[in-house]
């Protein structure tokens, strides 16, 4: 029993303090608009969501998910309501559109009501589905869920690691550019000025003003 409650524990810390793989939104589309929401994803991540249009007589609404290279992920003609899942390839910035379109011309509608429920990682997983597959008990399947969060955890703190190891480099690179160009802009200070002394001083010469 205390086992059991110190899972349950463990667990609830951890979703406070470190989950952040699962939001809902919900936004306002014009007819004839496009809005989109963009997500920082990690490389080999689980993504899934289910979203929800409110509908208008002849207006079609057509979702899409893309990443920064233009690849469609997920697209859809005229619908309403609908489901998508699939797995990043490699760390990139993903968008999810929403565009309403009304092929009648103009009119005056209101706005529609888009309801979106994104969730990627240990929360897009289907841990029912896993403890049936592989047969495992409550408490079984509660670890199994620890352990991909803290695993989840672990990848995010490298992905920091590596990014400050990144952004270290580039300041030090900065820096010794930097140094480098000042270093460079006092030599070329200095010898424009020993230029402009001797020039002074041939023209005063020629002009018989010092000896």
């Amino acid at each position: 029993m205390k086992s059991v409650v110190m899972a349950w524990l463990l667990k609830c810390i951890f979703l406070f303090l470190f989950c952040k793989s699962a939001f809902s939104i919900s936004f306002n589309l014009p007819v004839n608009s496009r809005k989109c929401l963009r997500e920082e994803i990690h490389k080999d991540v689980l993504v899934t969501g289910e979203y929800e249009v409110s509908e208008q007589p002849s207006i079609k609404t057509h979702p899409k998910i893309t990443d920064s290279a233009g690849h469609i992920l997920y697209a859809k003609e005229d619908a309403s309501k609908g489901k998508f899942a699939f797995t990043t390839e490699d760390y990139d910035m993903f968008e999810v559109c929403f565009e309403s379109r009304y092929p009648m011309g103009t009119g005056r509608f209101p706005d529609q009501l888009v309801i979106l429920n994104m969730k990627h990682g240990v929360e897009a997983k289907n841990y029912e589905e896993i403890a049936k597959v592989e047969k495992l008990k409550p408490l079984e399947v509660e670890l199994r869920r620890l352990e991909d969060l803290s695993e989840s955890i672990v990848n995010d703190f490298a992905y920091m690691k590596k990014h400050k190891e990144e952004m270290r480099d580039t300041n030090e690179s900065t820096n010794t550019r930097v140094l480098y160009f000042s270093i460079f802009s006092m030599c070329c200070l200095i010898g424009l000025a020993t230029w402009q002394i001797f020039y002074l001083r041939r023209f005063f010469k020629a002009k018989k003003l010092i000896e």
